[in-house]
């Protein structure tokens, strides 16, 4: 057995798996944002709870840039008390486990990769759609990290300007698909303003207000799948988070793409965009195949 805890904004989800990837158990519970020993202590809490299964090691995925080599955290992204802090090293001493830990929407990438829709692709990107955009580029059939470790962290890619004050627009804010919810909610009326299954529904029946909005989303996540397909050229973009599981998302930005291209007639690129395989779990198995990859580097060297 596996412990894998993936690291959410509100919740920390974790699931004992088997080595073929057999979800056998899973739960999750709230995280706090206040402070590392708050937050160090739900962590352990569900270490502990698990320890009489004999786990072999603990897989995390977390926000915030990682080195995967030392197990490091920098910035920390929903929780800057992260920031240097080394989750992986801590964890190993205090329970005598092997620790691996990546980067949430690494691990996504990685789930696509080993078991998803990018599983037979040499060269890909995968988009998680959440708060933010989050990003996994794989070349060679390798996740590709960077010099600084930021390649794939598309949610700071400029999509726009300002001249005079040279302040920009994020492709993580104008593409975050909470704020595409919370939109609708609101203009809609709704109660409840992070409720995606009643916006999608508002979506589904041609609601005009709904799908003005939805209909300007998918334009700039398009206008940037151009953009990342000049740069990358990948064989396929697999677009995961929670909306993916929804497949008129996947309709929509093919009919974005093709508005962009009428206007637009110097544009060649014609990129190829599927669904994620895994949706809410897509970090727990990317998480788990960090830990397998890792371990046998580690054991290799």
């Amino acid at each position: 057995m596996y412990l894998v805890i993936d690291i959410g904004g509100t919740f920390v989800k974790y699931a004992l798996m088997d080595a073929a990837a057999n979800i056998i158990s899973k739960g999750k519970q709230p995280i706090p944002r206040t402070n590392l020993t708050d937050f160090e202590s739900v962590i352990y809490s569900i270490i502990d709870a698990h320890l009489l299964n004999e786990i072999k090691g603990i897989a995390i995925s977390c926000p915030g840039t990682i080195d995967v080599d030392t197990g490091m955290i920098y910035n920390g992204g929903s929780f800057p008390f992260l920031h240097q802090v080394n989750l992986k090293n801590k964890i190993e001493k205090k329970y005598d486990l092997d620790v691996f830990i990546e980067n949430d929407a690494k691990c996504a990438a990685l789930a696509e990769l080993w078991l998803g829709s990018v599983k037979d692709t040499k060269n890909s990107v995968v988009l998680v759609l959440g708060s933010a955009v989050g990003g996994g580029i794989i070349i060679d059939g390798k996740l590709h990290r960077g010099v600084h470790l930021s390649a794939g962290e598309v949610s700071y890619i400029n999509n726009a300007i300002d001249t005079q004050t040279k302040e920009v627009e994020y492709f993580g804010l104008v593409c975050s698909a909470v704020e595409m919810v919370k939109k609708i909610a609101e203009i809609k009326n709704m109660k409840d303003t992070t409720d995606g299954i009643q916006v999608f529904k508002y979506i589904k029946d041609n609601d005009v207000e709904a799908n003005a909005i939805f209909n300007e989303y998918c334009l700039y996540l398009a206008a940037q799948i151009l953009n990342l397909s000049y740069i990358l050229d990948p064989e396929i973009f697999a677009i995961g988070g929670g909306i993916s599981a929804q497949p008129i998302l996947i309709e929509r930005i093919q009919w974005a793409l093709d508005e962009i291209k009428k206007a637009n007639p110097l544009h060649t690129a014609n990129p190829i965009v599927v669904a994620c395989k895994f949706q809410n779990d897509a970090n727990l198995y990317g998480a788990l195949y960090h830990f397998f990859v890792s371990k046998e580097y580690a054991f290799s060297s």
